[in-house]
């Protein structure tokens, strides 16, 4: 064999190793677009039991509780007792149905935990739990929020 067809046959696993590699960057690339291009779920009516509803579950899984507490009436704020440990924190919050009367709603939603430990790795449960909102002022106020996502403050129970 001739110096030229052992460069040639040198060359070639070069090529194959380039190609492969342009393909796993090409699919790397369109993996990420498609992660970073979901974006957030689109705004429900602020006005309405499910946008009240969402505005609060979002401010309580980004810990501004005091954002989740202006959609609290009086009476659910004076029933807060301090948030709750020990429990993992809602990561999202799913609607499922909503029921509105003149002056009442109901809005049920599916709760969604993650758990990083555990000996299998991280893990995920969901409950489904609802909201109890009142109109007062003509404005919906959430009157009692599921306990995985009271937004108390941190102020010790009072004895």
């Amino acid at each position: 064999m001739d110096d030229t067809a052992r460069d040639r046959t040198a060359r070639r696993p070069d090529r194959i190793l380039l190609t492969l590699v342009g393909v796993v960057v090409v699919l790397v690339v369109v993996a990420l677009a498609v992660v970073f291009t979901r974006g957030e779920p689109a705004p429900l009516d602020g006005e309405s039991p499910a946008g009240v509803v969402q505005r609060y579950s979002k401010a309580v899984i980004d810990g501004d509780s005091t954002t989740a507490q202006s959609y609290l009436t009086d009476a659910a704020k004076s029933r807060c007792r301090g948030a709750y440990y020990g429990e993992p924190a809602p990561a999202r919050v799913v609607l499922v149905a909503t029921t509105e009367r003149p002056d009442s709603a109901t809005v049920k939603v599916s709760i969604v935990r993650s758990s990083q430990g555990g000996p299998f790795g991280p893990s995920e449960y969901e409950m489904e739990d609802s909201f109890a909102l009142l109109k007062v002022a003509g404005t919906w106020k959430i009157d009692q929020p599921p306990y995985p996502l009271m937004a108390c403050t941190d102020v010790p129970v009072k004895q």
